[in-house]
């Protein structure tokens, strides 16, 4: 993986050990020559594991949209950064520049990226390795949820498999590396197209 997108907060929580997590991924990625594509923020996990990187001078690449560009979000130190329109817009502009996507804590916005690259993954519009970085147990209510609706009937266990769990930095990197994407189905490709 030559690029990587992470999701992750604005905000860098009650607990140090998000930071730490996300400070721990900027050095694996700079260690690794992994660009960053991120929200272009200069704040909470998104600034943490962007001044890492730069630190090291690593490629760091920002996509925010207009309405967030303002002077207290983003991140000046970005060279490469990229400026849309619509929030939309970013997500599509992050897909055409990335390998893989991992999620860190984060809100609201995280949680929408993040089923946004698991859906794109499911309908094999993408198939990129979609990790999720399980610190703390931040995830684990999600990932019972996403149990629930397996036992439901609203997703299909083998779509589990689309997301890449880990509670480590070097675990999740190494099953992202692994990752064997699964066989494209003719129906879905109709239907796609």
């Amino acid at each position: 993986m030559k690029r990587v997108v992470v999701f992750c907060g604005s905000s860098l929580g009650f607990n140090s050990v998000y930071k730490e997590a996300a400070v721990e991924l900027g050095n694996y990625f700079a260690k690794n020559n992994i660009g960053l594509v991120y929200g272009g923020g200069k704040i909470g996990m998104m600034g943490a594991i962007a001044d890492t990187i730069l630190s090291q001078k690593g490629e760091v690449i920002g996509v925010i949209p207009k309405l967030l560009e303002k002077e207290e979000v983003v991140h000046a130190g970005v060279e490469e950064m990229i400026i849309c329109d619509k929030m939309s817009d970013r997500k599509v502009i992050m897909s055409k520049l990335i390998d893989g996507y991992i999620t860190l804590p984060g809100g609201f916005g995280t949680l929408d990226e993040l089923f946004e690259a698991l859906t794109l993954n499911q309908l094999q519009i993408e198939q990129k390795p979609v990790g999720l970085l399980n610190i703390n147990g931040f995830f684990d209510a999600m990932l019972q949820q996403i149990d629930k609706m397996i036992a439901e009937g609203y997703i299909k266990p083998i779509n589990k498999k689309l997301l890449i769990i880990a509670n480590s930095v070097d675990e999740l990197m190494q099953k992202m590396s692994n990752y064997k994407a699964p066989k494209i189905s003719h129906v879905i490709n109709k239907v796609v197209k």
